[in-house]
């Protein structure tokens, strides 16, 4: 067994695991309005448990609806009327070998009147959360005992629900940890004031569910050991706060850090590297003698399996690594690392696009997460088809696994040396590594898969007409846009996907033009080859294209490396040894320069897909060559295209070899299929 320590047996308490592997909280927002378990979450979960992992911790589940919800689907037990749904899911998870735990949780002053409905969240004192800006109402000493009592209550109800345990959230700044905090309890009565006072809350929960539930069902605690911001708790004082916890009954101490006004810290940039966290739960680990978990972008089995056999921490949590995955744990236990399709960090679909925007859990490189329910398993053919898949980009790829995984024979052609698309530039840029990721996975599997690659080569309609296929999937990708700007085509003018490529050369001192996530990227590039770079954009703010979390850390990471950025500069004009550019006011500024680099967008490159049509040919366009977006787009337009294939096989079929002469039958099985 390649990673031994990772895949012995662990025990919390009572509570004996398979394996060291643990999915921690993460948000969905499936459940439904009223916070009750969905069949959507059901099987999202049980997905997991099949994969292999040792424990499951639920996402955030609140004891106070709606005035505890953190999120506008936030899962809840705040009353009898849900344990029957969590029991559906416990049965669920159990089925396949994984322990199940549920996370307590009230978000205190982190949270809006939109997801309270309307309600004025609470803290311990009335202090605005500077992430989010909304005042909470403080809290009398009569509503603290009642909220204690819920959290009691709650984890009376979890164990009813068949549960093997709960977590108690006294991380990332919701209501125990601001209860906890200097950060955010001022108060002067007992339940503030010096640690003792600031503990009272949490311990008082802790020994209220040990009271009436005994020793038998473990209670775990999700601590911030370091909150990151002035004022907060800090790892010295985080020592003190686990031995206390310890003393109450807590079972085992589960370690992030972290609140919203450093959500960084929490929700980790691209840019993170793996493990980062790991010194936070090893010096927890020394002061107590319950179990530890470490999480913190923890990505390959070879760190986690190090962290286990360096005594670092007892168990390791693969959060969006199991959103990714999750089989992550089975391939791993089988050695299969190259099969395991790995979280790139980016942050989009998982929270930043999706779950902080009241929508349901995605991922980027996994695009049957959320979705389990409704693309359970690719299905075998009963009858092969030919498909020719043109570009070898993450939508090409994806749609070529898919179809390759179905029975199909797919052959795929890629104009390039080498597979990747955009990918292969993407990750280029400084902290942007982790999405080369995504790509390897994929050439892996289609590798393995049989898929005939076909590199170096220009597939055109004659070729594909002359290979007799049953359908084309178009996936060309897109082309940077040339703005029609005096001297744009000077020498000294390139784009940033020919420099990031490695193909063009410049001087020291470089203008680039337009403020996108690519241009400020490519700033950053620029800057660490040690280029004076000014990045101009047109509107007011930069980088507006990309997810919260990773924009505050670009944003920053500009700040610190001293790259120039300006604003509301409309670019005129592009002389050989600078720029003409004019503010809002219309005045003229010169920007002198030794070249410029083009970062305004980009154009989908499909005209192949219209002479293929003409020609009588099923075409299917996927990725940037449908329409120019990113890379969370691109994979999910290649695997939703050829599963709808794979789902429609007889709309194809009958109709080949499509004659020409019937373009409105086809522009109808089409739409059917998109």
């Amino acid at each position: 067994m390649r990673f031994p320590n990772l895949f012995k047996e662990g025990q919390i308490g009572h509570m004996r695991i398979r394996n060291r592997t643990v999915m921690p909280p993460m948000g969905t927002n499936l459940a439904n309005e009223n916070g009750a378990v969905t069949p959507a979450m059901i099987h999202y979960y049980r997905e997991r448990a099949k994969g292999g992992v040792g424990l499951i911790i639920t996402e955030i589940n609140c004891v106070d609806s709606p005035q505890g919800n953190a999120i506008a689907n936030e899962l809840s037990i705040a009353d009898n009327s849900y344990i029957a749904g969590h029991n559906e899911l416990v049965e669920a998870v159990k089925e396949h070998g994984a322990k199940i735990i549920t996370q307590l949780h009230h978000a205190g002053r982190q949270t809006t009147p939109e997801n309270t409905y309307g309600l004025q969240p609470v803290a311990p004192s009335a202090i605005p959360d500077p992430h989010l800006q909304v005042m909470p109402r403080e809290l009398t000493v009569e509503e603290i005992k009642d909220i204690e009592q819920m959290f009691i209550k709650a984890a009376i109800r979890s164990q009813n629900a068949g549960y093997d345990g709960v977590e108690l959230h006294g991380a990332h700044g919701y209501l125990i940890g601001q209860f906890i905090s200097p950060f955010s309890n001022r108060r002067t009565d007992l339940y503030g004031g010096d640690l003792s006072g600031r503990m009272r809350f949490p311990l008082n929960i802790v020994r209220g569910i040990k009271r009436e539930l005994g020793n038998n069902f473990p209670v775990l605690f999700r601590m911030s050991a370091d909150e990151f911001v002035e004022g907060g708790v800090h790892l010295d004082e985080a020592k003190q706060i686990a031995r206390l916890l310890q003393d109450a009954g807590v079972d085992a101490l589960d370690i992030s850090s972290g609140v919203y006004a450093s959500m960084s810290t929490i929700l980790e940039p691209m840019s993170y590297p793996e493990g980062w966290r790991v010194y936070l739960a090893e010096n927890i680990k020394k002061e107590v003698h319950i179990p530890v978990i470490t999480v913190g972008v923890i990505r390959s089995p070879e760190v986690a399996e190090g962290i286990i056999a360096d005594g670092r921490a007892d168990f390791v949590a693969l959060g969006r690594t199991l959103i990714a995955d999750p089989e992550w744990p089975f391939k791993a236990l089988e050695g299969r690392t190259e099969d395991i399709r790995k979280c790139i960090t980016c942050n989009i679909w998982c929270i930043g696009e999706r779950v902080f925007k009241n929508l349901h859990v995605r991922c980027t490189v996994n695009p049957v997460a959320g979705r389990e329910l409704e693309y359970p398993q690719i299905t075998s053919t009963l009858s092969p088809m030919h498909f020719a898949v043109v570009g070898g980009g993450p939508a090409g790829m994806e749609a070529a696994r898919v179809l390759s995984t179905a029975g199909h024979r797919v052959s795929l052609f890629e104009k390039q040396p080498e597979l990747g698309g955009q990918i292969l530039m993407a990750c280029v840029p400084p902290g942007k590594e982790k999405i080369r990721w995504s790509i390897d996975y994929l050439q892996t599997q289609i590798r393995k898969l049989g898929v005939e690659i076909h590199l170096n080569t220009g597939a055109g309609a004659d070729m594909l007409q002359g290979m007799n296929v049953d359908a084309a999937i178009v996936a060309t990708g897109a082309a940077p846009v040339i703005p029609d700007i005096p001297g744009v085509h000077n020498p000294t003018v390139t784009t940033a996907w020919e420099l990031l490529a490695g193909r063009y050369e410049v001087g020291n001192r470089v203008v680039v033009v337009g403020g996108g996530s690519v241009g400020c990227e490519t700033g950053l590039y620029l800057k660490h080859r040690g280029v004076d770079v000014t990045v101009v954009e047109m509107e007011d703010e930069l980088a507006v294209d990309t997810e919260p979390i990773s924009r505050h850390s670009l944003l920053d990471e500009l700040r610190k490396t001293g790259v120039h950025t300006i604003t509301g500069f409309n670019v005129r004009e592009i002389k050989p040894d600078g720029v003409v550019a004019v503010d809002r006011a219309w005045r003229e500024h010169w920007l002198p320069c030794t070249h410029v680099v083009l970062s305004v967008g980009a154009q989908p490159l499909n005209h192949l897909a219209e002479e293929l049509r003409q020609r009588g040919m099923r075409v299917f366009v996927v990725g940037d060559a449908k329409r120019p977006r990113k890379l969370n787009h691109a994979i999910s337009d290649g695997f939703l295209t050829a599963h709808r294939i794979t789902q429609a096989e007889t709309l194809i079929r009958p109709y080949r070899p499509f004659p020409v002469q019937q373009p409105y039958r086809e522009q109808q099985q089409e739409q059917i299929l998109q």
